[in-house]
């Protein structure tokens, strides 16, 4: 019998010591139009956020106090960015609107910042392409940092860890019971259509030893309207609670005027 373990009141260093426990088992599975499905191990997952926190301290100073705004839809990088931050001891913020001291982003050349990352999000992608700004930073360098997370400042856990719209929490929140999914071991399936409820919920399957599958919105609207499609994608994933549910009309979490970021 697997014994599921769960956190409370832990860092998020904490939460990838829990899911490298058992390296092999999938964390991520994503879901995209045209047949694109990846996924990430418990391992695999450990060692993207390890790169990615390597990256952010390194080249861009990235500690506690430092805001960085995920101008990304939702997607299963943007989750490797948030946990990287959060591994950092920083704050991720959500919104056009929002003060930030670094933007990470797959449209650089639209964007202004103190500092630029620029995001590919093509799943085998090695540079990000012509379209970066000369003085953005490329995201796909995180493959020649190391495996394993370097020095990082130590976690303040009554700083902001999260900012979006009218949500504050801070790094002792982030892990906090009481969020939509707590059940030990679920593997929960999510609507990519809204960051904040991607990211919440994404923390409290993780958290209670779990899992996601990862559906962006094209395919989550089709899977809805098709129930043998979505029985047929999501029974061979083994997803025990099913939240491919429809954004509500009018949502502002995590909200920014271009609609495809919601």
């Amino acid at each position: 019998m697997q014994t599921h373990r769960a956190l409370s009141g832990a860092t998020v260093a904490d939460l990838m010591s829990l899911l490298e426990r058992d390296p092999g088992r999938p964390r991520i599975t994503w879901y995209a139009q045209d047949g694109e499905r990846v996924e990430l191990s418990g391992a695999v997952l450990a060692n993207w956020v390890s790169k990615t926190t390597n990256l952010l301290v390194e080249e861009l100073d990235v500690a506690p106090g430092t805001r960085v705004r995920l101008d990304l839809p939702p997607h299963w990088r943007t989750l490797v960015w948030a946990l990287a931050v959060w591994r950092c001891g920083a704050c991720v913020v959500l919104g056009a609107h929002e003060a930030a001291d670094v933007v990470v982003t797959d449209r650089p050349a639209e964007v202004r910042g103190p500092a630029v990352v620029g995001v590919a999000l093509a799943p085998l992608a090695r540079a990000f392409g012509a379209d970066l700004p000369a003085d953005a930073v490329d995201g796909t360098a995180v493959l020649a940092y190391a495996d394993t997370v370097g020095w990082t400042p130590g976690t303040e856990r009554d700083a902001l860890a999260l900012v979006a719209g009218g949500t504050r929490l801070s790094h002792g929140d982030l892990l906090a019971p009481g969020a939509t999914t707590d059940a030990p071991g679920d593997r929960v399936a999510l609507a990519a259509d809204d960051r904040l409820a991607v990211l919440l919920q994404a923390l409290a399957a993780w958290r209670a030893d779990g899992s996601v599958v990862l559906v962006d919105a094209p395919t989550a609207a089709e899977l809805r309207r098709d129930p043998g499609r979505r029985t047929a994608v999501l029974g061979p994933e083994r997803v025990t609670v099913d939240l491919l549910v429809e954004a509500p009309t009018g949502s502002t979490t995590g909200a920014d005027p271009a609609p495809r970021r919601d």
